[in-house]
């Protein structure tokens, strides 16, 4: 087993571009050799690496930019406890991460990055397309996930709580393996992304709540680096200029359009599991700290 275990630290620096660190981790950690014997060696290899991940610290803003700050300020909208949004960015780069906590404490959620390996050896995430009855956002991609709910004891909780709920996926069948930052939504939403791999997708029989979902579908990941069937839209927000970036997919002559939040998060994602940035400009608009942060902030 440790001969191994030796080949496949080799076939992590080739084909994941792992610092050395992981190498020695992953001779070291016999504990995990049953997974090895389960699932590829790419998603053993993945999970090690993923395990290593440390989110960036939040970017610093000044007193300039508060003083500067007027936001215009609206209702915060229930989303029935789902996390679909049109705007979303990386909580570490918004004022909203230097905020005292005592000034704003925004209502968490969280969604699962459900990843597997295709029939070709790619990663792939899992989706939805939300039910066309809905009232809001209604025939939208997301993740699977929703709003905490006081029984969760963690982020993960939350994430595989909600997609048991919506698509049937077994919370045992994932091997839940990190966080990624918070983002926050358009209504100041602090949404956690949590990454877990499925490691038998044939065990994955999905069984969507019609009332909420219409489709379950998957992606490669690292579409969401390529420049390829994607646009973009400028938009603007207290006179800066930043990018919305929409990806579309077609699966079994369906076609999906992923943006906004759950296009973000996806992106994010790909960068941290194929360790580079994307092959377009993401241009996030400069954030400014507002005077009142409160439930009725908002990023628009």
């Amino acid at each position: 087993m440790l001969s191994s275990i030796r080949r496949l630290s080799i076939f992590s620096i080739s084909s994941f571009q792992s610092p050395i660190s992981l190498r020695k981790l992953i001779i070291m950690d016999s504990s995990s050799s049953s997974l090895v014997d389960k699932s590829s060696q790419k998603l053993f290899v993945l999970a090690q690496q993923l395990r290593l991940y440390k989110p960036p610290p939040p970017s610093p803003f000044g007193d300039d930019d508060e003083a500067d700050a007027d936001f215009e300020e609206q209702k915060l909208e229930e989303r029935v406890g789902k996390v679909v949004s049109q705007l979303g960015f990386q909580e570490s780069v918004t004022p909203v991460a230097v905020v005292q906590k005592e000034r704003f404490k925004p209502k968490r959620a969280a969604v699962l990055i459900c990843l597997f390996e295709g029939v070709d050896g790619e990663l792939r995430v899992i989706l939805t397309k939300r039910s066309s009855k809905l009232s809001t956002h209604s025939g939208e991609v997301a993740l699977p996930g929703g709003k905490a709910e006081e029984g969760d004891a963690s982020d993960a909780d939350t994430a595989t709580r909600e997609a048991k709920e919506e698509i049937g996926l077994d919370p045992s069948l994932v091997n839940v393996v990190t966080c990624l930052e918070p983002f926050l939504s358009k209504h100041l939403l602090r949404v956690i992304p949590v990454i877990g791999i499925l490691s038998n997708k044939k065990e994955f029989n999905p069984t969507p709540n019609v009332s909420e979902v219409e489709a379950v579908f998957d992606v490669p990941l690292e579409m969401f680096l390529k420049d390829e069937n994607r646009k973009s839209e400028e938009r603007e927000w207290m006179g800066e200029k930043y990018l919305i970036h929409l990806f579309n997919y077609e699966m079994d002559d369906k076609k999906y359009l992923i943006w906004g939040l759950t296009a973000g998060i996806l992106i994010r994602a790909a960068s941290v599991v194929y360790q580079r940035p994307p092959a377009f400009l993401e241009q996030n608009p400069k954030f400014k700290l507002p005077k009142v942060v409160d439930k009725n902030t908002t990023m628009s």
